[in-house]
């Protein structure tokens, strides 16, 4: 039995989530910790999403912001558990992607783990995604292969849907490897609308998109986007699918009113998702939702009426608490890397084979 902490913080940006794992020949959450992101510093994370001034200098000042906030969490989650640092065999830290451009043979993720392994006095495991993307992948989705430890004795056409800023598939059956891609957009544009107009950072159980009406000429325009006619492997992120792509779109219809332009971004997550899966996986028995999605309960309605033969639910009903399945992937992840064992999946991100992710850095 070893025990593992994951730390993940994802493109909505809104806060940190850490997860302490226990790890057997099965993997089962112990305690969570949230630490909510700092406005000032989701801003300057957001601005390092795009080309600006002295961005080596305001990486690092950033970075060094999130390791300490990451290591306060981490340091009140042990405290709560009555566990010390040398209890914990590794952190699995994520960072915080800020540019991810696979068929640029780049992605990058900040959050300088040799800091993280100094202030927390525990051996971090950090930087997963650039192997995959050395050896020809998309380094991305990562979860797949967790989906899939955790899933497999299903004994079914399962899918795993994580829904954060942007929405990936995990598709897992008897006898088959797993697979899994980006959909596309998943609360990114959601998220980012209702900010613009409202002042909020996220729409409350989909509410505002249920209080409009889809616009069917804005939903044909973006579903024409190039990314949507791609089948897997695929992996997006903000340097697609952000505000001024929303605009530019916006720019070429009528004038719509803002809530039926929210109802026509949460419909553009719906159909990316189901288009994606009837494509990829035929006659999907239940989808298993996870990720922030999961609580936009207009989001889980519109994937109910869209796939009728399918039982779609939280991973909840599975024992999951769906808030926490990444930040548990992660934990999963640093566990592979110090045991040598592949955490990538080539059927999913295109690599050349399978490879040990991570980079580690001993307390």
């Amino acid at each position: 039995m070893a025990l593992y902490l994951g730390v993940m913080s994802g493109t909505s940006l809104d806060g940190l989530d850490i997860a302490l794992i226990e790890q057997t020949q099965h993997t089962r959450l112990l305690a969570t910790h949230y630490t909510p992101m700092p406005a000032s510093l989701r801003q300057d994370l957001l601005d390092l999403c795009s080309s600006g001034p002295d961005e080596i200098a305001r990486a690092a000042i950033a970075e060094n912001q999130w390791v300490a906030l990451a290591a306060e969490g981490i340091e009140q989650l042990l405290a709560a558990q009555q566990l010390a640092p040398a209890d914990i065999r590794a952190i699995g830290s994520h960072g915080q992607t800020i540019r991810h451009e696979p068929a640029r043979r780049f992605t990058v993720q900040i959050g300088n783990p040799a800091l993280l392994a100094e202030l927390s006095g525990i051996c971090v495991v950090g930087d997963f995604r650039r192997r995959d993307v050395a050896a020809g992948g998309q380094g991305a989705p990562l979860v797949p292969a967790f989906h899939e430890a955790l899933f497999e004795h299903q004994g079914q056409r399962l899918a795993v849907l994580n829904v954060g800023g942007f929405s990936n598939l995990s598709l897992i059956e008897q006898d088959k490897p797993v697979s899994g891609f980006d959909c596309g957009p998943g609360n990114v544009l959601l998220d980012a609308w209702i900010h613009e107009k409202q002042g909020h950072t996220y729409d409350r159980n989909g509410a505002w998109a249920a209080s409009g009406q889809v616009n069917a000429a804005l939903l044909g325009a973006l579903l024409s986007d190039p990314f949507f006619a791609g089948t897997g492997p695929k992996s997006t992120g903000r340097e697609v699918f952000n505000l001024p792509w929303l605009k530019r779109h916006l720019g070429t219809q009528p004038a719509i009113a803002d809530a039926d332009v929210q109802a026509t971004l949460l419909e553009l997550s719906a159909h990316s998702i189901v288009g994606s899966l009837r494509t990829a996986q035929k006659d999907t028995q239940a989808l298993l939702v996870c990720g922030g999605g999961a609580h936009n309960s207009a989001l889980m309605q519109r994937l109910g009426t869209l796939l009728p033969g399918t039982r779609v639910s939280s991973t909840a009903s599975h024992g999951i608490d769906p808030d926490w399945v990444e930040a548990m992937a992660f934990a999963w992840l640093a566990h592979c890397c110090l045991e040598a064992i592949p955490g990538n999946r080539p059927s999913v991100t295109g690599a050349r084979g399978l490879r040990v992710l991570g980079a580690i850095y001993p307390a």
